[in-house]
């Protein structure tokens, strides 16, 4: 039996981990403002420290709420989205104050994402944010499939969601909307 999105819910808010279709890559979830769950998260994937992780939300409603953008930011945020991008924000006090520093570095960034994919949405919410990293271990390729995802996690990862419709494979775009304008960012 595949499993669901409420349980998927149930779990990220027992402090559980997930895997999740996204429009880009499967997504690693756990709830963001829960830092023991997002420590066990980078753990797991074996992340050096400094490399910040970014949010999922359900809807750009929402991200007034974790991010302080320029009228121009909001504009381009609100006409692009949902869809493959991560967008580096200006915390909000409220990110500030919920969000582990692994998420929100001191005098950092906020990544965002809002997938265009209706799982990824749904989950983000019924238990978000949630975390939006790739279902992979630090320097290993990215998992294409939950059965992939299951062979690098294991029991570690309380449910495996179903990839339906599939993700295209690549990474999202990085847009900086911390300043007056959006900038692309080169990956490296």
């Amino acid at each position: 039996m595949a499993s669901t999105t409420p349980e998927a819910a149930r779990a990220v808010a027992r402090g559980r981990l997930v895997v999740y279709p996204t429009d880009t890559l499967l997504g690693l979830a756990a709830r963001a403002t829960d830092r023991a769950a997002v420590d066990r998260l980078e753990r797991l994937k074996g992340r050096p420290g400094g490399q910040p992780l970014s949010i999922a939300l359900s809807s750009t409603e929402e991200i007034d709420s974790w991010a302080e953008l320029s009228v121009a930011s909001r504009a381009w945020a609100r006409r692009h989205l949902p869809g493959p991008y991560t967008l580096l924000v200006r915390p909000s006090p409220r990110a500030r104050r919920s969000l582990p520093s692994s998420i929100v570095p001191a005098g950092g960034r906020l990544g965002v994402r809002i997938p265009d994919h209706p799982i990824a949405r749904e989950l983000a919410r019924r238990a978000g944010p949630i975390t939006a990293t790739s279902a992979n271990r630090h320097g290993a390729a990215n998992a294409r499939t939950p059965t992939e995802a299951r062979r690098a996690f294991g029991n570690e990862v309380a449910v495996y969601l179903p990839s339906v419709p599939p993700p295209s494979g690549r990474p999202s775009s990085l847009v900086d909307l911390s300043g007056d304008q959006p900038v692309l960012v080169p990956r490296q």
